[in-house]
């Protein structure tokens, strides 16, 4: 399956190439699209299709080029059709793994990380990809076995401490979640998720609700409250859950449905 964006491109005149310069110009692409160059990528692959690239090589580029791009509906539908010529591709079945999980199939996402793992080529992305999918599951052992794996294939990668400590989040335990919070943020400074997910698991420990930062925007500061009151009323402090909902409706600066909800939740109305 050749998607409809280049089949029309493809359908113009290019001269022949033999099979190692189709091949070259395929991974060119995926470089170009890789590096955020879309448009040339996607000209590129019309380009090898023109010129005689098979349909499962012209696949696996576009869902390549798509999956860097974040388009993973797109990169999924690619994936699958080369899969039906090498299903047991452990590279592909952990794209279209994690491409099923972007989009919300958990199912079937499942299933594909489920396959990908299987191989003794699984790499640290599908281990912390089955991570995910058993987290969804609250299959607890599961999870700590494919962060276990994920892990010791790559012990710096702060994806995996971040999962692993949002998966102790969700069995309530906050004190091991900031440690691996904290490694994953000294392994990615920058990453603004990360940064969000320690300050959440710190504030589910600390004696008092967070403090406003210099510059932040009301919303912002409201949406931080209210998972702070989130921490709290988990953790069954429930008069702390309460304060940190009231202030995040104070500080929204307008009706802020998402406190109020979990407010009217904790007050017990």
């Amino acid at each position: 399956m050749i998607l409809p964006f280049l089949v029309a491109l493809s359908a113009a005149t290019a001269a022949p190439l033999d099979d190692a310069a189709i091949r070259s110009q395929l991974e060119e692409a995926q470089r170009a699209g890789a590096a955020g160059r879309l448009d040339q990528a996607r000209l590129m692959i019309s380009k090898a299709i023109a010129a005689g690239a098979s349909e499962v090589d012209a696949d696996r580029a576009i869902g390549n080029v798509a999956f860097d791009a974040r388009k993973f509906a797109e990169a999924l539908a690619a994936y699958q059709q080369v899969l039906t010529v090498t299903p047991k591709d452990s590279r592909i079945l952990e794209r279209a793994g994690i491409s099923a999980i972007e989009i919300g199939d958990r199912k079937l996402a499942s299933e594909l990380i489920g396959r990908a793992v299987e191989s003794p080529a699984a790499t640290w992305r599908a281990w912390n990809a089955r991570g995910a999918v058993a987290d969804y599951d609250r299959d607890w052992p599961q999870a700590d076995a494919a962060y276990g794996k994920a892990g010791a294939l790559a012990p710096d990668r702060s994806e995996v401490a971040n999962n692993r400590g949002w998966s102790l989040i969700l069995r309530g335990d906050w004190a091991s979640a900031v440690s691996l919070f904290e490694r994953a943020a000294r392994a990615a400074p920058r990453n603004e998720r990360i940064a969000n997910n320690l300050q959440l698991a710190q504030s589910a420990l600390a004696a008092e609700l967070p403090r406003r930062q210099a510059g932040e925007s009301d919303r912002d500061w409201a949406a931080r409250l209210n998972d702070a009151g989130v921490a709290a009323q988990l953790l069954g402090d429930r008069k702390r859950a309460i304060a940190a909902f009231t202030q995040a409706l104070e500080a929204s600066g307008s009706w802020y449905e998402r406190a109020a909800n979990n407010l009217e939740g904790a007050s017990g109305r």
